[in-house]
């Protein structure tokens, strides 16, 4: 099981090409930002639909654009992957978003990954013009649209949420048949969606998902990563996402400057190295 890290990208924090090369100097191979295009005041949504979560932090309304912060990132780094962790792809128009990924991992040697999820915040959905209830029916469209415009000379698609005949949209992505997608989300019907459209689950840490590892498994016709996002720095913990399959684990980054930065990036190497190379069982 591998290692990587998370960071929502603000602008009162380390900058997205500085912590970049800072990750791939110290050996790190995937690098994935939060989205969130802004955060609605009247915050009626509880963090992560959770309902009793505590207050949301600052950091969520102050993040950069993850394609542009991708781009600064992937300029800074010779081997690092970079990608979304997630895109809220129902939000976003998906010829854009096609071309934005298709121009990153076109431009960066093929290294581009594409974590999608279908958010939790409501009232940010409603100022898109996104109805929440049909967020995973967009979705689900969106990315197969995005997956016929990366994969066919003239693509053309017809849904409920995306219409289009016959379109030119190239460069095409250098990864083929296209970037990985990474589905996200911990909902009883994601492994549904993992298996339609995606190349790994990324689930949130969270009771359950060790289980569902196995489920994924079972049901799975074609190789599945699973990246397991926000775990605990316990080896016992890690040690058993091993045990149940995962692939990946990635550590959410403090948005600070760069010391709060190494610091963190510290205990998190400290803790994989115990795991690994010292073994807790």
């Amino acid at each position: 099981m591998d290692a990587g890290v998370a960071y929502f990208p603000t602008h009162d924090g380390l900058g997205p090409a500085e912590l970049a090369r800072l990750v791939e100097e110290r050996g790190h191979r995937w690098l994935l930002w939060a989205e969130h295009t802004h955060i609605p005041a009247s915050r009626e949504s509880p963090w992560g639909g959770r309902e009793g979560a505590p207050p949301l932090p600052r950091k969520y309304a102050r993040t950069y654009d993850p394609f542009v912060a991708s781009a600064y990132a992937l300029a800074a780094t010779q081997n690092l992957r970079v990608g979304t962790g997630i895109a809220l792809v129902p939000q976003r128009d998906p010829i854009v978003t096609a071309k934005e990924v298709a121009s990153l991992d076109h431009l960066s040697g093929g290294r581009f990954e594409f974590g999608v999820g279908a958010g939790w915040n409501r009232e940010e959905m409603d100022n898109h013009g996104v109805d929440p209830r049909t967020r995973m029916k967009r979705m689900r469209e969106h990315v197969l649209a995005m997956k016929a415009i990366w994969t066919h000379h003239e693509a053309s698609f017809h849904g409920d949420f995306v219409n289009f005949d016959r379109i030119w949209s190239d460069p095409k992505p250098l990864q083929k048949p296209h970037p990985p997608i990474l589905v996200g989300g911990n909902g009883p019907t994601v492994l549904d969606r993992v298996l339609e459209y995606g190349d790994a689950w990324m689930p949130n840490h969270a009771s359950g998902v060790l289980e569902r590892i196995g489920e994924l498994r079972e049901r799975a016709d074609r190789p599945i990563e699973v990246v397991v996002m926000g775990p605990d720095l316990e080896p016992s913990l890690l040690e058993r996402y091993e045990q149940a399959g995962a692939d990946r684990v990635l550590f959410w980054l403090p948005s600070g400057r760069r010391s709060v930065v190494e610091a963190e990036l510290d205990r998190v190497e400290r803790v994989m190295y115990e795991l690994h190379d010292v073994g807790i069982g």
